[in-house]
């Protein structure tokens, strides 16, 4: 029997921050919209979760930069509660021979610290992040808005009306007059978004923790080496969004990353939106018109004139629908996204703050309020891709490490810690083995090296979960355990994302959108995503 949801303007299945933003936009414009949230929890990938008593710990995310302030002003989050700590210094890198590089937001301070290994490093590296700043600041903007489609695809493929044409070719020529901007900066611009991160930083610096330590932000959530055309892209990232107070400055959320979707979904109540949880959909209904409302496992059934998916595609073409509601070419097309994934994460309950041997102390130093780094060389970060590389996860792996307990005092007991592990590489694929099996001794692995400079760790351990690559997949929707949504490449940006000639939120099924990180600009706490796809359905409405 079919029980009757309800009817709606629009639906959006997923209750990610996305899916939340893209809601309170249409709700904004005076839409009758619907979230449909297939867990008990809102946030997607950004979570706030009480895995142990009086422990919130962000199961998933951890960190936010790049979330609009143009979204926060929009939609008055700070007045619904959220509140964005900022973490100084940022980042913390022990060496093996008993060393440490420890950088912030002080230029002198940064200065001092890459001094102790490389003179010219110390000089190089401001001009590097200024460099890294202008770039930024002209290409962020392009990033922010709804990709163009401007690729000659077969005119069977897609009809794309006039007035889209002209928005397009308008579009175009602005990204043409802003890129023009950059001047002699054009080559770097361009390597920076197609090439590889090692030979940029190789270029830049000489010192290996500071190479290090940058190389790591390159490959965080791809299954890639820093030697592969791709990887600099996502350097720029890291001096993107001013969530945290200004360019570039991450932070951490005030009671975990479930602040977020808890700030929007008070913003979505105060507009009308209806959100609904444990409701997972089982199908998009479609008829002559397109898409008409979905379906859920337990038969319920909601109306609705526009439907806006902010799972990745795969489930949106491959799972809510089926193979003759689309044509061929397209659904070869989103057959063929890359979703390859190596990313792992651990969060742990500690008794007492990880205690570095390079910076011996007791209680909270400075260094626990950034990200503490274990990959002290390039060459370390390639031999652990190179484990990856053949099925297996890695055996000396890279462990970008924080402590959110070091600035919010909300979010564990008196005392005690959360420590939230991102580890690269764990390749979805195995050869010999299944992460149901081996996730727990990789996790001993993890924990081992992380012993290796700071021994008080092991003992410190209360609680700990263990998040694999097919945990991620299983748990929040992530096809390959992806957490971008779809592999972050050069092929799968801008106006191929999430396929060529669909790169503007809309799909070949009429009314049917993407509004997550399977759309432009792709992953990452941003919501350009959700807040373009909203600009987009509202046009057509």
């Amino acid at each position: 029997m079919v029980h009757r949801g309800g009817y709606f303007d629009c639906i959006v299945i997923g209750a990610g921050h996305n899916g939340l933003i893209t809601a309170a936009y249409l709700a904004k414009a005076g839409k009758k919209v619907a979230v449909l949230e297939r867990r008990h929890v809102l946030g997607g990938c950004s979570t706030t979760e009480e895995l142990w008593p009086g422990f919130k710990v962000s199961t998933a995310s951890y960190v936010v930069s790049l979330l609009l302030p143009e979204i926060i002003r929009d939609l008055k989050l700070k007045q619904n509660g959220l509140k964005i700590l900022p973490r100084d210094p940022a980042s913390f890198t022990p060496t093996d021979d008993g060393r440490y590089l420890l950088l912030g937001h002080d230029v002198n301070s940064n200065a001092q610290q890459i001094a102790k290994f490389s003179q010219k490093d110390a000089e190089a590296y401001p001009k590097y992040n200024e460099l890294l700043e202008r770039i930024a600041a002209v290409v962020e903007p392009i990033l922010m808005q709804t990709a163009p489609d401007p690729l000659p695809m077969p005119k069977d493929w897609r009809s794309i009306p006039l007035t889209k044409r002209l928005r397009d070719t308008s579009r175009l020529w602005n990204f043409y007059q802003t890129f023009g901007k950059l001047g002699g900066e054009i080559p770097e611009t361009i390597e920076l978004l197609s090439g590889a991160a090692r030979p940029i930083l190789e270029r830049w610096f000489e010192s290996e923790p500071l190479r290090a330590t940058l190389a790591t932000d390159a490959i965080i959530g791809a299954f890639a080496s820093i030697s592969a055309p791709g990887t600099a892209y996502v350097l720029l990232h890291h001096v993107m969004g001013e969530a945290g107070g200004k360019r570039g400055v991450w932070g951490f959320v005030e009671g975990g990353m479930g602040g977020i979707a808890t700030a929007l979904s008070k913003t979505c109540e105060e507009l009308g939106v209806t959100i609904v949880r444990e409701a997972p959909v089982e199908k998009i209904l479609v008829g002559d018109r397109g898409a008409e409302g979905v379906q859920l496992v337990d038969g319920t059934s909601y109306e609705a004139k526009v439907v806006a998916s902010s799972v990745d595609a795969n489930l949106t073409f491959r799972k809510f629908l089926t193979p003759n509601q689309l044509p061929p070419e397209f659904l070869r097309a989103i057959s063929n996204i890359d979703y390859a994934s190596a990313s792992a994460k651990i969060n742990l309950a500690l008794a007492e703050p990880p205690q570095f041997t390079a910076f011996p102390g007791e209680g909270i130093s400075p260094l626990h309020h950034g990200t503490m780094h274990i990959s002290p060389t390039m060459d370390y970060i390639e031999r652990a891709y190179d484990d990856a590389k053949y099925g297996r996860p890695s055996q000396a792996p890279i462990l970008e490490m924080t402590m959110p307990t070091s600035v919010d005092k909300t979010i564990a007991p008196d005392g005690k810690h959360i420590l939230s592990i991102f580890v690269q590489y764990a390749p979805y694929k195995l050869r010999d083995a299944n992460w149901d099996d081996i996730k727990e001794s990789f996790a001993d692995t993890c924990v081992a090296k992380i012993a290796e400079y700071a021994p008080n760790v092991p003992g410190a351990i209360m609680h700990r979960q263990v998040l694999s690559p097919l945990d991620l997949e299983r748990t929040y929707g992530l096809t390959g355990g992806n957490i971008m949504q779809g592999a972050m490449n050069f092929n799968q940006l801008f106006a191929m994302r999430p396929v060529p000639g669909w790169a503007d939120h809309r799909t070949p099924v009429r009314g049917l959108y993407l509004c997550g990180a399977a759309s432009h600009p792709g992953g990452g706490v941003m919501g350009a995503c959700g807040k373009n796809a909203a600009v987009e359905i509202l046009r057509d409405f």
